[in-house]
């Protein structure tokens, strides 16, 4: 089968198509989203090789259970050993042996086929197209912001970072009917969200950190902030701007190491959460409910032969989603 590897060099490659193990689904894969992880993966993140990809929406062609066959799906991409403490409470994404898809252990969804356990499946409602379900991964962790914090109405909330994540996290929360904001560099993007009641600032590109010059003289004080830039002056301006006693979801990784006094957090009280990946099934009822729209955040769709150029169109400033077809309606 055709697949997107990475072995130190992005490249087309023909490989053996996966054999799944007896709990697993063998999946063909129709597209698959490209994530900034992705793009990290190739600046040497985890140290990955092996095909990339991990957002995905695929039909079922081989299964233990036959009523899952010919099913739309996507899947979580955490899998986990299974048998250890961590796994047998409900925390496999935390497992020390899990692998995950496309991203560390396991190859990933830049290929015809993929295989994952059958645990790890979710079936699409027939009301979902393709180009919205391949969004519920990235979706699930947007939500994971509100299973880890009740927001209230009257919260002020700020979100750091106009990326993808950025923007459905802006999605999502607006949800809550909160006091929204969002910080970032680029207008075109924070457009996307600006006509839906989501009030959006332009950070300071001259000093080469963020600012909050709408706010004078007075603190920010948010009650929440989520930190999705990637940056770490995101993580700094996390701090300017929360509230004593208030809440950071840190949901950047960051690469590069970050200087960083925790008196910070420790004087104002601040909490702090990671965040990472989200539930899947909440992600596709607002979905199919119609309540969440992803479909503004796509920027273009490319063949799975033309993979490396997506990838690469992927990194242009500005560009948001990039999805890459593999098989189109599962044919």
């Amino acid at each position: 089968m055709t697949a997107l590897r990475f072995d130190g060099q992005v490249r087309m490659v023909q490989v053996p198509r996966p054999q799944p193990a007896r709990s697993e689904a063998l999946i063909r894969v129709q597209l698959v989203g490209i994530c900034q992880t992705d793009v990290e993966i190739t600046r040497g993140y985890k140290n990955f090789q092996g095909i990339l990809g991990h957002e995905f929406v695929g039909q079922v062609v081989a299964a233990p259970e036959a009523a899952w066959i010919g099913q739309r799906v996507v899947g979580e991409i955490n899998i986990g050993c299974g048998r250890c403490r961590r796994c047998q409470r409900g925390q496999a994404k935390h497992c020390q042996q899990r692998t995950v898809l496309g991203i560390h252990g396991r190859d990933g969804a830049l290929a015809e086929y993929l295989t994952l356990p059958m645990a790890n499946l979710h079936q699409v409602p027939a009301s979902v197209p393709d180009e919205v379900a391949v969004f519920t991964e990235p979706l699930a962790a947007a939500l994971e912001i509100l299973a880890q914090v009740p927001v209230r109405p009257d919260f002020r909330v700020l979100i750091i970072g106009d990326g993808k994540l950025g923007l459905l996290s802006a999605l999502v929360l607006r949800l809550t009917a909160c006091e929204l904001h969002l910080l970032g560099r680029h207008p075109e993007k924070m457009a996307r969200v600006g006509d839906l009641g989501v009030i959006t600032h332009q950070a300071d590109r001259r000093s080469g950190q963020d600012n909050f010059p709408w706010f004078g003289p007075e603190p920010p004080d948010f009650d929440l902030v989520v930190e999705a830039s990637g940056s770490p002056s995101g993580w700094h301006t996390a701090l300017a701007a929360v509230r004593p006693q208030g809440t950071i979801v840190a949901k950047s990784t960051y690469q590069q190491a970050m200087e960083f006094n925790p008196t910070d957090l420790v004087v104002p009280e601040v909490t702090v959460i990671g965040s990472r990946c989200g539930p899947f099934a909440p992600a596709l009822r607002l979905l199919a409910a119609g309540l969440i729209d992803p479909r503004p955040l796509m920027a273009r769709v490319f063949p799975l032969s033309q993979a490396p150029e997506a990838l690469a169109y992927a990194q242009q400033p500005g560009i948001l989603k990039v999805l890459v077809e593999v098989s189109a309606n599962g044919h």
